[in-house]
């Protein structure tokens, strides 16, 4: 083997223990789920469907649009799987979303709006939502003022849904 090889054979067995070693340090944050990759997730004092729909009704208020509501847990049971509760939200509209993707346009990957409602292995329930200046930062798009009032706007209405 020459030297050439022996140093790639190396800088690949670092990269796979690097890569090991930083899934591993991850840990279980966020009800359960590992890492945090810019979700930001909130413990919920509502059962898992007083939460969904004090979500909906948060969404509604603010005049956001509710595209669809996904059931993943009903979607296991259908093909005879079992799931915790899992279900999330799409919503949004154009007058937030579009100043994130004309901040950083690979935002549109990951929009409209998203947000997760899961009972975690104790029946903890959860919201969670990605953060749009990580979704900007995430897509190479710097600093950007329009993913601050989102991300205030998402925390309010996290904070509403969950307030007793």
């Amino acid at each position: 083997m020459s030297t050439f090889q022996r140093r790639g054979a190396a800088l690949s067995a670092l990269a796979a223990l690097t890569l090991l070693a930083g899934c591993g340090a991850m840990g279980r944050h966020h009800g359960g789920m590992a890492g945090s990759h810019g979700l930001v997730a909130v413990k919920s004092p509502h059962s898992q469907a007083d939460t969904a729909s004090r979500l909906e009704a948060q969404v509604r208020q603010r005049n956001l649009n509710v595209l669809a509501r996904v059931d993943h847990a009903a979607a296991a049971q259908r093909i005879g799987q079992t799931l915790r509760p899992t279900e999330v939200m799409i919503f949004g509209n154009p007058q937030a979303g579009t100043p994130l993707m004309q901040c950083a346009q690979g935002v549109g990957i990951d929009l409209p709006m998203k947000a997760l409602v899961w009972t975690d292995a104790t029946g903890q329930v959860w919201l969670g939502y990605n953060d749009p200046v990580w979704l900007v930062h995430r897509h190479g798009g710097g600093d950007c003022p329009p993913a601050e009032n989102v991300r205030k706007a998402l925390a309010a209405i996290a904070e509403a849904t969950v307030t007793r």
